[in-house]
């Protein structure tokens, strides 16, 4: 007969892990757009202008109750960030991407964040306490993510810059920092629509 104890403490030994490997996005060598169907290479880095790929328009509500679509915002540098209350990376991340939101916002940029497979009161209060900006669409059951299957890792923290002609010019798949992220922002909006 199996010990059943030992096989019930074994999920909880390794949920610490699990939820580290989920939430920490994996980096690979190579350009930005070497694509691997298994998102365990995708690196960060900025597309060159011709080997940008359109990216999908991402609609639905907000964590505060109001509809937002970035098919609306075409014509905009729209920067696209993948959260989580309970990732670590996103919680130390906030702080950079305000500062680049509130740097940037006059130029014609817009933030989005996309708070996936989380708890709306949980997303509320995390909005509240780093006190964000912008505003986030609500993606429980991580739907809108998956419309970037491909395009960026399937765990938070992701950050996804799209073009004026709204195609992904970016993508950061750690906690990102304010200096890796305003330069490609600002050189992204200077870009002719």
């Amino acid at each position: 007969m199996p010990d059943t104890g030992r096989v019930r403490r074994l999920p909880l030994l390794l949920m610490p892990l699990a939820l580290v490997a989920a939430c920490s996005g994996h980096i690979g060598a190579g350009n930005p757009s070497g694509e691997d169907p298994h998102n365990l290479t995708l690196s960060s880095g900025v597309f060159p202008v011709d080997q940008r790929k359109p990216a999908p328009s991402l609609s639905g509500t907000t964590l505060d109750g109001q509809q937002l679509d970035t098919g609306a915002m075409l014509g905009k540098v729209v920067v696209v960030n993948f959260w989580a209350s309970w990732c670590a990376p996103c919680l130390a991340e906030a702080r950079n991407l305000n500062d680049v939101y509130a740097q940037t916002h006059a130029s014609g940029v817009e933030f989005v964040g996309v708070d996936i497979r989380d708890d709306t009161s949980k997303g509320r209060a995390f909005q509240r306490t780093k006190r964000v900006p912008y505003p986030s669409l609500f993606d429980d059951d991580g739907t809108l993510l998956l419309k970037f299957r491909g395009q960026a890792p399937q765990n938070p923290p992701t950050t996804l810059v799209i073009d004026r002609k709204g195609r992904v010019a970016a993508r950061f798949v750690q906690g990102v920092t304010q200096t890796q992220l305003l330069v490609p922002v600002q050189l992204i909006a200077k870009e002719a629509a």
